[in-house]
């Protein structure tokens, strides 16, 4: 369903039970980045209604799944960490060039925020398959469902207000980019890494 062109190797989950604190701390910065994604479209695309709209619902959604992870940080007696590099995405921005008109930096700012929500659904999947702890399985489960409806809302809007074809076609383009970068990924205790 997610087109990922390249599957994350399920030993990293062996690093991610090694490294909990650090994946929960991870974890809620891509929250609160993913908020400020739907901020910054609403910031930069105020004329495009149902955008707007479907990204306010969005900040509350991603803002309530910190909250989420921030609590699992508490209820093991940790304290939320500080953010890291996430050099997943900034591998991923290198696809687009700079520059364009309005639209398409949209189509391309909506298409880096599918595959980003993409990989995070795989990873949730991943995570709520093959973890020890069943209660973090669990959550990881819960999460999964967000994630690919996020995917599936960015990927159709970067339909509607791009061309189809031509959407269609970044759009494997950047699958296969993606797959580039998660080969030299996946070896770190973040989401992405």
């Amino acid at each position: 369903m997610l087109g990922l062109k390249l599957p994350t190797d399920p030993r990293w989950v062996n690093i991610v039970e090694k490294n909990i604190e650090d994946i929960l701390t991870d974890h809620a910065f891509c929250e609160q980045k993913a908020a400020s994604t739907a901020i910054s479209l609403i910031v930069s695309f105020p004329e495009y209604t149902e955008l707007v709209q479907e990204m306010t619902a969005l900040v509350k959604e991603e803002i309530s799944h910190f909250k989420m992870v921030h609590d699992k940080i508490i209820e093991r007696g940790w304290t939320l960490g500080r953010d890291r590099r996430d050099d997943y995405v900034i591998e991923l921005l290198k696809f687009f060039p700079k520059g364009g008109s309005r639209t398409t930096q949209l189509v391309h700012r909506l298409l880096y925020a599918a595959l980003i929500e993409a990989r995070s659904c795989e990873r949730f999947r991943l995570l709520s398959e093959e973890l020890q702890d069943k209660e973090l399985a669990k959550f990881y489960r819960n999460l999964m469902v967000s994630e690919a409806n996020h995917y599936t809302m960015f990927l159709g809007f970067a339909r509607k207000y791009g061309e189809k074809k031509e959407v269609d076609a970044k759009w494997q383009e950047l699958l296969v980019y993606e797959s580039e970068i998660m080969s030299n990924l996946g070896k770190k205790e973040t989401i992405h890494g």
